[in-house]
């Protein structure tokens, strides 16, 4: 009844196809196609395309353990690790709580836990924005002529 209600995944996990195990380092650019998890070093640029029938879209996992130098650019990503570049999600971004993010952030929908860290720009792009949810409350006149007699 109280207990914490488990949220839907907006992402598939079940279809990485590719790993960078932990003492693994590459050193160029990797085009990946339906999912790749990242557990060891990329110094180069990770770079997701659309399948053929553009069912199967790119999905970047990056473990706590893994390490990127260079830019990110995929439609979904669920980070842990740490990324010295930029990052371009095109559908859903999660920042989990040891992600570290050094560059500047492009994305449609994001979730960022607590501890998760970014040093640079975080820019919202793409359709459902919500800018209209801001609330203006009504201020009491009684609350000004107080204050102003405070002063």
């Amino acid at each position: 009844m109280f207990g914490k209600q488990k949220k839907p995944h907006l992402i598939e996990v079940s279809k990485l196809s590719s790993l960078i195990a932990e003492d693994v380092e590459i050193t160029g650019d990797i085009v990946f196609g339906s999912g790749l998890r990242i557990d060891g070093a990329l110094k180069g640029n990770a770079i997701g395309k659309d399948g053929e029938a553009k069912k199967d879209k790119s999905l970047l996992v990056l473990s706590d353990k893994g390490r990127i130098e260079g830019s990110v650019r995929c439609y979904d990503a669920v980070i842990n690790g740490t990324v010295i570049g930029d990052l371009e999600v095109e559908h859903f971004l999660e920042l989990q709580p040891k992600a570290m993010i050094s560059g500047s952030i492009r994305y449609h929908k994001l979730q960022m836990e607590v501890g998760a860290g970014v040093q640079g720009t975080i820019q919202q792009v793409g359709g459902d924005r919500q800018v209209d949810n801001v609330v203006e409350l009504a201020v009491d006149k009684s609350d000004k002529a107080d204050k102003a007699r405070s002063a």
